[in-house]
Parts: structure tokens; sequence; C-alpha cells
């Protein structure tokens, strides 16, 4: 916690911050409201605890002044002798509490200990209401390959540690999936799992995601934000396409995991975070390394275990009892009685090399149920980009047939980005390095 004592005596001052101090608090000391202000706008403050009685602007004033610039920060105030009314308006204007000289200090770190409880529930309440996707079910992991049973088990063990993992995979192959599990199966559990896609953000905006910010930091920035790192605290931190880093963003990184301190954008103050690092990307991180793309001293910090997830062309055995949940958890969203699906339209699914891979199989399936005039799935309900394909192993002969797949659905889609990332199941941005890659242009 950041605390700020401002106070025109010398004695009573001293006394707070040394007090504070020994108690582990990170503790600045102003001797006049000016003063005060002029500190508050270089950094923020958790907590300000304010004399009532100053020569150029009283406690309250200053109060008032401090809380135009960050609204999220306690006010304490110290009173003296006939000051106790005026201290009462300052609760009514926004003060935590107030405190009679001579101050009392365990009464007063009673007082920081409730504050700083306070500020956890409001930083908990703040991630809840980010947090779009729903918390991880154990019965969404759907596995019968053996290839994704020995995943499955490497999990388990993984789950028990708290080193850094690494997972690599196609998109749509359950990345974010396997570090929720992760997450849910450590002595975390009980603290925060907070997912960030590094593509999803540019540079600046991702920065600003990762370590918050003060008040005035940057144009627009009109109060502080909270970063993702902070909010990670004793809990998990996901970030998904890690590969698309910039490499001043890696350095930042990689100084967070080596002295676990960081700095909000704005402030020199260093916040120590206690956060377990799952990291995800669908690209070749030792190639980047080469082209000078990606650090490699991050990569050997971000890689003490990896998990490697097999697309599900690879593991076709896996496709029928995913079918099975996705039918049974569509049809309940959108209050269907379907029974299943014929073994003709599962065969067409089965033959299909899914580029997309389980998020596109999800995708399928779900229209397949909105579109389903009966209570079993049918061949006429799978979409028509869905079309029976051999088996094809081959790098080469895959990337063109990804290529013509991807154009397929552009040109049915009338080259609308949105739409076609969903059914193919992957990120826009995704679709968007893709179409880069394979030459993809709308003639």
């Amino acid at each position: 916690m950041h605390i700020l004592v401002v106070d025109d005596e010398e004695a009573q001052r001293n006394l707070l911050a040394g007090f504070l101090k020994k108690k582990d608090y990170t503790v600045v000391t102003a001797t006049s409201g000016k003063e005060a202000l002029e500190k508050n706008r270089v950094t923020g403050f958790d907590l300000a605890i304010l004399d009532l009685k100053m020569p150029d602007m009283d406690g309250i004033e200053t109060m008032r002044a401090m809380k135009e610039v960050d609204a999220q920060t306690s006010f304490i105030i110290l009173t003296g002798y006939g000051t106790v009314e005026s201290a009462v308006q300052a609760m009514k204007l926004g003060a935590y509490d107030y405190l009679n000289k001579p101050i009392n200090l365990d009464e007063l770190e009673l007082l920081i200990d409730r504050i700083r409880e306070e500020q956890t529930i409001h930083r908990e309440l703040e991630m809840l209401r980010e947090e779009i996707r729903a918390e991880f079910k154990p019965d969404s992991f759907v596995v019968e390959s053996k290839t994704m049973k020995a995943v499955l088990s490497l999990i388990s063990r993984v789950a028990k540690s708290n080193s850094h993992v690494l997972i690599l995979g196609e998109s749509g192959t359950g990345k974010e999936l396997v570090a929720r599990l992760i997450h849910q199966a450590s002595m975390r559990k009980n603290n925060r799992f907070i997912p960030i896609s590094c593509a999803a953000l540019p540079e600046t905006l991702l920065e600003s995601e990762l370590f918050g910010y003060e008040r005035g930091a940057f144009s627009g920035a009109e109060k502080k934000k909270i970063g993702k790192f902070e909010l990670a605290h004793r809990g998990t931190l996901f970030l998904d396409e890690i590969g698309d880093l910039s490499l001043n963003i890696q350095v930042k990184l990689l100084r967070v995991l080596q002295e676990f301190t960081f700095e909000r954008l704005g402030s020199n103050v260093p916040i120590k975070v206690d956060v377990r690092l799952i990291t995800a990307t669908n690209q070749d991180l030792k190639k980047k390394i080469s082209e000078n793309k990606f650090r490699r001293d991050l990569y050997y910090r971000l890689n003490v275990i990896t998990i490697e997830l097999p697309p599900l062309r690879e593991r076709k055995e896996d496709i029928e009892p995913l079918v099975a949940f996705f039918v049974n958890k569509v049809s309940r969203t959108y209050s269907k009685e379907i029974k299943g699906i014929s073994k003709e339209a599962l065969r067409k699914l089965s033959r299909y090399e899914w580029p997309g891979n389980v998020r596109e199989l999800e995708n399928v399936i779900e229209r397949a149920v909105v579109l389903c005039r009966s209570n079993v799935i049918e061949t006429v309900d799978i979409p028509l980009e869905v079309e029976i394909q051999e088996p094809r192993y081959d790098t080469e002969k895959l990337s063109s047939m990804e290529r013509k797949h991807i154009k397929t659905v552009l040109e049915r889609t009338s080259w609308n980005l949105s739409e076609t990332a969903k059914r193919l199941g992957i990120h826009r941005n995704t679709l968007r390095l893709k179409m880069k890659e394979y030459g993809i242009e709308r003639e």
C-alpha cells in the first residue's frame, strides 16, 4: 500500500511515517496541502493521512483536490481539540474516517487494515466486471484420444507447481481451456485467473492493460487504472498469442519475471506481485528468435514447462465425443430437443481437416443445431463449407487446402472478416495473419 502523510508539524509527521514504514508500507510525506498535490500529480496513493488544520490549504481542501486527480484514494483526517465537527464534515465529503490527536497508533493500524481490505474487495469486483469469459468447467474438457489423455496427465502434474508454462498449438485447439484447467487444479485456484490476448490490442493499449497507469500518465488517462498483473496477484495471468508481443513490452515482461515488480505507467513506485504466468502461441518462437523478433532470454523464462496441443485432424478419436458434448450444450442453450447426429453427418465431420480445430467444430455444431428441423442432425444441417476431404498430412498440401478453404468462406460471407473468423472458429487477427501469409486479397 502506498501512503501519503501530510502534516505541517514535523514531529507528528515523522512519528506517523516511521510507524508506517516499520509496518512495510511505502510512505511519502508532505508538509502542506500544496506539496501534497504536487506529489499526487507525480504518482497516485492508495491512502492519504491529512492533518485537518494546515496554513495554506486545510485537510478538506486538500482532500477535494486530490479526489479530482484520483477518486480511488482513501482518506483519514487527523483532528485536534475543537475540530471534530469539521472532521465529521470531511467524512460526509468522502473521508474514510478521522482520528483525534494525539494519535493512537493501534487504532490507526486497524483503520488502515480495514481500508486495505475494502480496496482489495473493490479490485476483485473490478476484475469480475472485466472478465467476460465463463469460469472453467471440468466437464468441458472432452478427451478420448491417447495424445490428449497424455496431455491431461501432464496438466495434472504441472498444476501442482508454480512454474511458468508455455502452451503451443494451432488456433482453436483449446489453449485457454488448458490454462484455466491448470489454474483450477493449482494452489492458486481461490484467486483470480486473468486472460488477455496479446494480438487483440495495439502495443500502447496492451502495455496499459498489463501494467495499469496513473491519472494523467498519457492523453485520455482521466483516472487511475489497475493493470492485469496487479489484478492477478497470487493468481494466474494467461497471455495468449505471446508471439505477437512487441520487443519493447518483451523487455518489460522479462523484468517482471526476474524481479517480481513493475510500475504503473506514469509512476516510479514499484509494485510487488506474486503471479503465475501461463503463455500460449501458435507461432514458432525459435524461428522468431532467429529473426530477432523474440528475445531468447524471455523465451527461456517462459518455456519452463511446455505443453503441446495436437490439432484436431491428428486426433480424430476426439471428434465424436466432442460432437456429443457440443450438441448437448448448444441444445440446452437454444432449448431444442436434439437427440444426436446421424452416422452420415458424423462421418462427414470426421473426414474434414478442421483448420480451425475444436473452436471451428463447436461453431459448426451450433449452426447445425440452429438449422436442424428434426431431433437428429443430418448432413443437410452441416454448413456447406464443411466439405468431405481426404486426410492430408503433407504440410504443403495442407497449407494449400487451408488457403482455399479460407478464401471460400471469405467469398461466401462477402469478405466480412468478423463473420468469416466466426465460421472458421479463429480470432479475426489470426484470420488477417493467415490472409497475409497466403497472399489472399479481394479481387
